[in-house]
């Protein structure tokens, strides 16, 4: 079997720890894409809890925990270089905390208000550190204008921003996975840190894959295109990072905490590619 730790070099250790997100110089080839599409697509018909819609809606917002029951989505939490990025970034054993499909169907996908992952696994898990990492994945080419997510890099070295006085209900889960979320940086935060720290877009081709801290400040505007956007997100989380006593559903909270075993699957291939050019993105103004 390839050695497939060369995708965790050196240097995304350090772009990650320095500006909290960095690239894989690789992508998921279109036939894996595809099927991912199928699968995402057909669990989107369903009715379950784990499939969210929009607020007042029956559009479908976001798809959560797939990995749990589809064996597509199984065994891409385990894909070799998925799992290796993962370990090199947290520094350790690594399990799923979190899977999810961030849907914007064209022209009615709501945007996501500036927020940090770390305030609700923080505040409402009991997750003691933020040693995880959101590895995301499109699985539809992400442009300018069907909302994409913006990150302000640098920002995850600032602690949690704007938490409220009081803790959100810990019952309302809702309110964390629907567009009022219930922990937002502040508009004129986030854009005093954006003039200071600069902003970086994440357009891409389906298939890319990009690495996040959950501290950065980050969000999404809607989607006004013709062309819809899913993005795939797996959390890992270091295994002695696991909360003790979460709460909320545990499609949102794994309790499996078992370490993972990194495994290939011929449906699921990968082809390398160049990434932009990851310091002109870091240190671009808007």
């Amino acid at each position: 079997m390839p050695d497939f730790r060369e995708a965790a070099i050196p240097g995304h250790k350090a772009a990650y720890d320095q500006y909290g997100w960095c690239e894989l110089p690789c992508r998921f080839t279109d036939k894996a894409v595809g099927l991912l599409r199928e699968r995402v697509n057909a669990i989107s018909r369903e009715r379950r809890p784990e499939v969210v819609l929009e607020k007042n809606s029956d559009v479908v917002r976001g798809l959560h925990g797939c990995h749990v029951f589809d064996d597509v989505c199984a065994a891409l939490v385990r894909h070799p270089r998925l799992v290796a990025l993962a370990e090199e970034l947290v520094g350790g054993q690594v399990y799923v905390y979190q899977f999810k499909v961030n849907l914007k169907q064209a022209h009615e996908g709501a945007e996501w208000p500036w927020h940090q992952d770390y305030a609700f696994w923080g505040e409402e898990d009991g997750m003691p550190r933020p040693d995880a990492v959101n590895v995301a994945i499109p699985l539809d080419d992400v442009h300018e204008g069907n909302g994409p997510l913006v990150a302000i890099p640098g920002s995850h070295r600032l602690g949690l921003l704007d938490l409220p006085a009081q803790a959100a209900a810990r019952s309302d889960w809702q309110r964390h996975v629907s567009a009022d979320l219930a922990y937002t940086v502040s508009e004129q935060r986030a854009e005093e840190l954006a003039r200071r720290l600069g902003r970086v877009t994440f357009t891409a081709r389906a298939g890319a894959v990009h690495a996040f801290h959950p501290s950065i400040v980050h969000s999404s505007s809607g989607n006004t295109s013709p062309d819809r956007r899913a993005l795939l997100l797996i959390t890992y989380n270091a295994i002695d990072n696991a909360p003790a006593n979460p709460t909320r559903p545990e499609f949102l909270v794994s309790r499996e905490t078992t370490p993972l075993v990194a495994r290939a699957d011929d449906r699921l291939e990968v082809e390398s590619h160049l990434p932009p050019q990851a310091a002109q993105a870091m240190g671009s103004r808007s």
